[in-house]
């Protein structure tokens, strides 16, 4: 079953939308404008953040607008910790400092992290700091449950070329697979997998992609495969098929939000239940992710090398062949950053512009003077606002802090819920005490139209 044509990578944040201060919107017939360049993700101009995973030069002001993306390595990522997690408020593009760049609210309870979903927040995403042209990447993970609650597990480039795991909370013995060629909908590239409990039992999920095919395993087991082959388009004359760098992403989200698209809704399960058991008992929903492993692809010459520090296009048509593994910079000096400018800025304040910028610089922030993380606030007024650095939720994900809930400068990850129906408690197995603050998800308003579909 499809989710009404839209690929996760719009539909993840795409659960649910919050103006914030009215960055401008980019698409392939939109490109950005030159003052807020970078394409983000989530289809918003801006700098900083904007110009850093995600960002497509497709839609940006140039090709150049973003920042090159860090080369693949090969590594076995323990989900033990949160020590090299840092969040979008706070990353500034360099790999050395941090394995995973996300938004929401991560734990760690024994042993593995959990990706949570408290009552009336659109989750919690985590993606890679570094990129896989090819390769294999396997995660072993255990599902949320309950309908309207998606688990996801994926591959997703700058320019939209996706291949996915997904999971709905209703149906624990189906794995749901896809694929996608920048972002194109299309009914045929679904297929699913039977797998025992996913909610109770471990599995080992995993993605073995070439330059000809893509493998779907579960414990060990092909359960899929896709070739480049068989994905000729004669309309478009290329193939439709996944062939850029792409981050590894995890997420949890409500597919079954009241205000996602009736289509959506029913791929879910229905809409979702913030008064569930689930919620009563932990206070949120939860995805449990103990062991990611990757191994770049072994070639020695280009589609697929990583031989350089980052990859980056040469041409708008963003196919493999486009693809350039060279010595270009990740890092930006600050937020107030671009690919063409990566040293603008002092870098002084932490996570974000200066308050002199009337430009966005972290997707779902405000603007004038800018929020350092989506529903926080500059550190420069003196507020609390979210610094991602622990606390009991104060100022974090609870809309506490400066910024109401939901309020049109950002995003809070409770958007405004009782926390006596379960929300950010600390009870049942899984209620343990937050290692770090939660900042929530950017605004999707790009692909918002999308869920009409």
């Amino acid at each position: 079953m499809v989710r009404a044509l839209l690929p996760l990578g719009a539909a993840l944040l795409g659960a649910t939308t919050v103006l914030a201060a009215g960055p401008p919107t980019c698409s392939l017939s939109q490109k950005c404008p030159k003052e807020a360049p970078c394409c983000s993700q989530y289809g918003q101009c801006g700098v900083g953040a904007y110009c850093l995973g995600g960002c497509d030069p497709r839609m940006s002001f140039s090709l150049d607008s973003c920042v090159p993306a860090p080369v693949c390595k090969d590594k076995t990522y323990k989900m033990d910790s949160l020590d090299r997690y840092q969040d979008i408020g706070e990353y500034l593009g360099d790999p050395s400092k941090a394995d995973w760049v996300g938004q929401g609210e991560p734990l760690v309870y024994d042993g593995s992290v959990l990706l949570t979903m408290p009552p009336k927040s659109v989750g919690t995403v985590l993606a890679t700091t570094t990129y896989m042209w090819y390769g294999n990447v396997k995660a072993r993970m255990k599902t949320s449950r309950g309908k309207g609650v998606v688990t996801a597990f994926i591959l997703f480039s700058d320019v939209k070329d996706e291949i996915d795991y997904e999971f709905v909370g209703v149906d624990l013995n189906t794995a749901q697979t896809n694929y996608y060629f920048q972002g194109i909908p299309n009914y045929d590239n679904s297929g699913n997998i039977t797998v025992a409990d996913s909610y109770n039992e471990w599995h080992d999920y995993e993605i073995q992609w070439t330059p000809d095919e893509i493998r779907w395993l579960v414990d060990g087991k092909v359960g899929r495969t896709k070739k480049r082959s068989e994905t000729w388009n004669a309309t478009s004359n290329q193939w439709a098929f996944p062939q850029t760098p792409s981050r590894v992403q995890l997420s949890i989200w409500p597919g079954g939000l009241e205000s996602n698209a009736k289509g959506t809704i029913d791929w879910a399960g229905g809409i979702i239940d913030w008064n569930s058991d689930e919620i009563k008992a932990n206070g949120y929903y939860f995805a449990s992710f103990k062991e990611i492993k990757v191994e770049c692809y072994k070639t020695s010459n280009p589609p697929g090398t990583n031989k350089g520090i980052s990859y980056y296009f040469n041409d708008i048509s963003a196919t493999n062949n486009t693809v350039v593994d060279g010595n270009k910079p990740t890092i930006l000096k600050s937020f107030l950053g671009t690919g063409t400018d990566m040293d603008k800025g002092d870098g002084t304040t932490s996570g974000g512009a200066s308050a002199s910028s009337s430009v966005n610089a972290i997707p779902g922030g405000g603007s004038t003077p800018p929020n350092q993380v989506p529903g926080g606030s500059n550190p420069n007024t003196g507020s609390s606002g979210n610094s991602g650095a622990g606390g009991s939720g104060s100022g974090s994900g609870s809309g506490s802090g400066s910024a109401p809930a939901c309020e049109a400068t950002g995003f809070s990850q409770s958007c405004g819920g009782n926390a006596a129906a379960g929300g950010n408690s600390s009870n049942g197995p899984r209620g343990v005490e937050r290692t770090l603050g939660a900042s929530a998800f950017a605004v999707v308003v790009g692909f918002a139209g999308l869920l009409l579909l």
